[in-house]
């Protein structure tokens, strides 16, 4: 496998009818001063019914003893036609909780068993264009269980993924090291740096 020989070969107008993950919708609606307005917008067609969140993500650190380390994960991504850092992450199925895909996924894309220790509020991604949300959950990973001594991955047939660890302590500075090798960053992720930069520079929780 080599990242290498990923690219975008061609683009072209998509119809909602052969849309098989999103769709376009214009929006009708009132502004605050009752003023009827229109929007585009686009949705995920994969919500699973009755159900409010999209997706699921995974803070996963890993407690070395040269301090904590982020689980990060390479893989292509087509829209941006760049290969992205990304925590891991995946689309709830049906019947599923975030908490639940969040344990499978981080599983599946990077071998490791976990815990979900904590829950984020729902996220949404970017709600000046779509609906699509997702649910961060901070997993433990006890490295001594044997279902963590030798990590094996069950990725779908299109899903070409490079797991590596990096240290909180230089998250910020990793993503613009990866960024400047032509990389994307991941908004969770580069808010998550940030995050970490900002807890140092304010001297939060005793950062």
């Amino acid at each position: 496998m080599s990242f290498s020989n990923a690219k975008v070969l061609s683009t072209a107008p998509l119809a909602n009818d052969d849309a098989k993950w999103a769709k376009l919708v214009m929006l009708t609606y009132t502004d605050p001063k009752n003023q009827e307005r229109t929007f585009e917008s686009a949705e995920r067609s994969t919500r699973p019914e009755g159900y409010g969140i999209d997706a699921a993500g995974v803070i996963a650190i890993l407690e070395k003893p040269t301090g904590p380390e982020l689980i990060l994960q390479k893989q292509y991504r087509a829209p941006v036609n760049k290969v992205t850092i990304e925590i891991p992450a995946g689309l709830v199925d049906p019947g599923e909780t975030a908490e639940r895909t969040a344990i499978r996924e981080l599983k599946e894309e990077t071998g490791y068993v976990g815990e979900v220790v904590a829950a984020s509020s729902v996220m949404f991604n970017d709600p000046g264009f779509c609906n699509t949300n997702l649910q961060l959950f901070h997993a433990k990973i006890d490295e001594s269980l044997p279902a963590n001594q030798k990590l094996e991955t069950n990725l779908e047939e299109d899903e070409f993924i490079e797991v590596f660890h990096v240290p909180l302590n230089n998250l910020y500075a990793e993503c613009k090291r990866l960024e400047a090798e032509g990389c994307a960053i991941d908004a969770r992720v580069g808010m998550f740096a940030e995050g970490i930069e900002c807890a140092k520079k304010f001297k939060l929780l005793g950062a």
